[in-house]
């Protein structure tokens, strides 16, 4: 990372005959989320995307529709303006290379590399893939597939324009081997190598008009026009002012990160450097390919049905639970599967569980107990100083992973933080101390609080809706200094906010026979083959409310990891609401559900009792929700 104060990243730009789908979706949240990051770190931040708008596909599209291809085209691009602003998605430009002022600046190149002979006239022939509007060598067909569509390329001889690429090969690997982070992750700049280890071929950079009529115009050859990816990665750099405005481009150039699918890195790591090389340019800092999202480990695609909609998603759960999945699953340089099976888990361990439960804990503990005002922090024992002190470098762990593009990482670092906090206030109990000494449960609630106040402002880039929200609500000495610790203002207003991610209900949930009843009493033996029939499971108190008109019971809300369960327990004169969330508890698991109270209550809290006195059965050990009881 450069210790320059600017930063500018870029997604690729989207070819327009598509609707935006969960891979667009991806790279863009990406970038918007480095953007927010490295904006909040104090620097000032350019962030370009936008579309590619043209060659054959949007001519062949348009035609079948009956318009002109810049008609088609003004139609398509609303379908990415209205995503990304779905998405939340805030960048500085939204580039179309059917602009004038990128195509002006892309016959500006073209003539100055023809005046400087780095372009040349030939025929050729070649293997020709509309779907990739690029020619293949006959090495580079899998079976005589083009590798991407898997479909037989078309034969296309004819006199085209070729820019020299195979002159610049020796200098391209020298330079890879020379500035290591160029390329990234290391797996594809091995790729790239080992791709270089054969002659490098020119690149035709011509399509006559007799074939293809949209494009950017040769300035020397009116008959052709240019091929699609010599117009479209010149967006890089016409998108902050090359040609246009000299001021703005040396403040932004180079870009600290392209960010790019792992399918279009020839394109981006052997055409676009010689590009450069030859007009001239500095070479980016950092091309970063990540990998594909996939659906049952097959890649999405239009043949096999299997595209997810970002916004379907979004309806469904909301736009901050679709960016945090994204990020938080994806290793960057590796595939990622994606099923809503695997969103709905992450979702409700990570999101409703551990920084939703953590905030609604917190938040009753301080509204019930300090007139709805930030209690003070005295006289902090070990417990206190050790989420102390991991809440004072957060902010640096999470600077650091961000910095390298380890947001999986980054995210983590957050999470582990949440977790932290929980389990402290399982050591504390509050609910419990709170009878015997308000003093020292403030200090425990103030340490709650500003855990998750900075948690808060360090998962913004991520869910900028949700944490908005809650940060609105926590009185601070100074927003600027938000990643510090101990900006949390005792005395103050704690501001309202809504449940942040309730549960989402499991579609489906296993079978729960009634087991076989016994007629004798509660303490007389049963039968072994009827106990045999129980099943019992560890869970995770979610929420617990007292229900009304019933003074023994509570309706209970439980993890029991692959779904959530409504429980009745009849705990509420030996638990208080807030004492029994964040427990660890036995369930039996597959009692046929009964309503109690009209409450339909999907299985039992396993407890003992003695005389007048009740205590949940826990397990004395963190264990995961879901594990088998035996």
């Amino acid at each position: 990372m450069s210790s320059k104060n600017s930063f500018y990243v870029t997604t690729p730009i989207y070819y327009v005959n598509d609707k935006p789908h969960i891979g667009h979706a991806y790279t863009t949240i990406l970038a918007d989320v480095v953007t927010r990051y490295q904006r909040e770190f104090g620097r000032e931040t350019f962030f370009l995307t936008g579309t590619d708008e043209h060659g054959q596909k949007v001519q062949q599209s348009a035609d079948q529709r009956g318009i002109s291809p810049q008609e088609h085209c003004d139609d398509m691009v609303v379908h990415f303006k209205d995503a990304w602003e779905k998405l939340n998605i805030r960048y500085d430009k939204f580039i179309r290379t059917t602009e004038v002022f990128h195509k002006k600046a892309v016959q500006e190149v073209l003539q100055d590399l023809w005046q400087k002979g780095e372009i040349y006239e030939n025929e050729y022939g070649g293997f020709y893939c509309v779907g990739c509007e690029r020619f293949y060598t006959e090495k580079e067909l899998e079976n005589g597939n083009c590798p991407q569509h898997q479909k037989p390329p078309e034969y296309i001889k004819e006199k085209n324009y070729f820019f020299k690429m195979s002159k610049y090969q020796e200098w391209l690997v020298r330079y890879i081997h020379e500035n290591p982070d160029f390329i990234r992750p290391e797996h594809r700049k091995n790729e790239v190598l080992g791709f270089l280890k054969q002659p490098l071929e020119d690149l035709c950079i011509s399509r006559p008009k007799s074939r293809l009529s949209w494009g950017v115009e040769l300035p020397f050859d009116t008959d052709y026009v240019t091929y699609v990816w010599f117009d479209a990665l010149l967006n890089y750099v016409t998108g902050v002012g090359y040609r246009q405005n000299e001021q703005d481009f040396k403040k932004w150039w180079p870009a600290d990160y392209h960010l790019i699918g792992k399918d279009i890195v020839t394109t981006h790591c052997v055409y676009w450097p010689t590009m450069l090389q030859a007009a001239g340019i500095p070479l980016p800092k950092t091309i970063f390919a990540h990998g594909w999202w996939m659906m049952d480990k097959a890649k999405m695609s239009k043949s096999l049905k299997n595209i997810v909609s970002p916004l379907d998603l979004i309806g469904s759960y909301g736009v901050d639970a679709v960016r945090y999945y994204l990020i938080r699953d994806m290793m960057l340089g590796n595939d990622a599967n994606f099923t809503e099976e695997l969103f709905i888990t992450r979702y409700n361990s990570e999101l409703a569980n551990d920084f939703g439960n953590l905030a609604n804990r917190v938040s009753t503990l301080i509204r019930k107990n300090y007139d709805n005002k930030i209690p003070v922090l005295t006289d902090p024992q070990d417990e206190e100083n050790k989420i102390i002190s991991l809440g004072r470098a957060l902010g640096a762990t999470v600077q650091k992973h961000v910095d390298n593009l380890d947001l999986n990482k980054a995210t983590d670092a957050v999470i582990d933080f949440i977790r932290a906090i929980n389990k402290y206030l399982e050591i504390r109990q509050p609910w419990k101390l709170v009878r015997e000494d308000k003093e020292k449960t403030g200090t425990v609630l103030y340490v709650a609080a500003e855990g998750l106040r900075l948690a808060a402002n360090l998962f913004h880039p991520l869910m900028p809706g949700k944490c908005d929200e809650l940060i609105r609500a926590f009185p601070v000495v100074n927003p600027v200094e938000k990643y510090q610790w101990g900006q949390l203002l005792s005395g103050h207003v704690l501001g309202e906010f809504s449940t942040l991610f309730p549960r989402i209900e499991a579609s489906k949930k296993e079978p729960m026979p009634e087991p076989k009843k016994s007629e004798d009493k509660a303490e007389d033996l049963v039968d072994f083959d009827d106990f045999l029939k129980l099943k019992f499971k560890t869970a995770k108190v979610l929420t617990a409310e007292k229900i009304e008109g019933a003074d023994k019971l509570l309706k209970i809300t439980v993890d029991a990891g692959s779904e959530q369960r409504q429980l009745v327990a009849g705990i509420a004169r030996h638990y208080a609401p807030e004492e029994i969330v964040g427990k660890n508890v036995v369930i039996v698991a597959n009692l046929k559900p009964a309503k109690i109270r009209g409450i339909e209550s999907q299985g039992m809290i396993l407890a003992a009792s003695h005389k007048k006195e009740l205590a949940v059965l826990t397990p004395d050990r963190e264990i995961k929700p879901g594990a088998k009881v035996s």
